[in-house]
């Protein structure tokens, strides 16, 4: 039963990164760890995401803004690397609490000001760093890189587009560590190879409502998804 349930949760939240470009890992995470153990979870939703990620960069591969992903890729590579080290070394309880707190202090911020304002371009590369490296640590680094996306990028199609490839860089490097320390098991390609074809349809079905979705929407839902991740990191 909880491998049914992990599979019912990942293909859930993968219909909201068809719509979004981020957001699946995120949200899939904190119960896949309790379904299925937090080694486990980050590695099968780390492949599941690498898969994702390559249909959507394929599939709107003219909305790209490849420089944007090459400087966004180069940073979140080195705010991935402190990440995967302070993990290492600080206790996961403090580091998941602050974490929450920042995303939903962030995410409130940008669904009730009044004025659009932009945050200095020191700012900006301050919060690719530190989405790298909450990457590292907890595979939820779209929740603050979306603040730069939203930012930079502004058009909904464009930030989806541009993301992909950022994680297809990020989770590959990810995945070709897990496989070097052989934690990539049968019992996980199994799991992995479950997920497949129902994301499919949730890609399928994400994309259809991307289409329909009205940029001022899916701006909003972005903000929403942060506040539901920073909840689920403080509970």
């Amino acid at each position: 039963m909880a491998e049914y349930l992990f599979v019912l949760i990942v293909v859930l939240a993968n219909v909201v990164e068809g719509i979004t470009g981020f957001a699946g890992t995120m949200l899939a995470m904190p119960a896949a760890m309790l379904l299925i153990g937090v080694d486990e979870a980050k590695i099968i939703l780390n492949i599941v995401a690498i898969f994702v990620s390559s249909n959507i960069a394929v599939r709107n591969y003219r909305d790209m803004d490849k420089k944007q992903a090459v400087k966004i890729s180069l940073l979140m590579f080195l705010g991935m690397a402190a990440g995967l080290y302070l993990y290492r070394i600080l206790p996961a309880r403090i580091l998941m609490s602050v974490y929450g707190g920042l995303l939903i202090l962030a995410a409130l911020r940008g669904l009730f000001k009044k004025k659009e304002r932009s945050l200095p371009a020191g700012a900006l590369i301050c919060v690719v760093l530190l989405a790298g490296i909450i990457h590292g640590m907890f595979l939820s680094g779209g929740s603050l890189l979306v603040i730069y996306a939203v930012a930079v990028l502004k058009d909904k199609s464009v930030i989806r587009a541009t993301l992909a490839p950022v994680w297809i860089v990020l989770n590959g490097s990810m995945m070709i560590q897990n496989i070097a320390e052989g934690a990539v098991t049968a019992e996980i390609l199994r799991l992995t190879g479950w997920c497949v074809i129902p994301v499919i349809t949730a890609l399928y079905l994400g994309q259809i409502l991307h289409k329909r979705m009205k940029q001022e929407f899916f701006v909003k839902l972005t903000y929403v998804l942060l506040i539901i991740s920073g909840i689920t990191l403080l509970i």
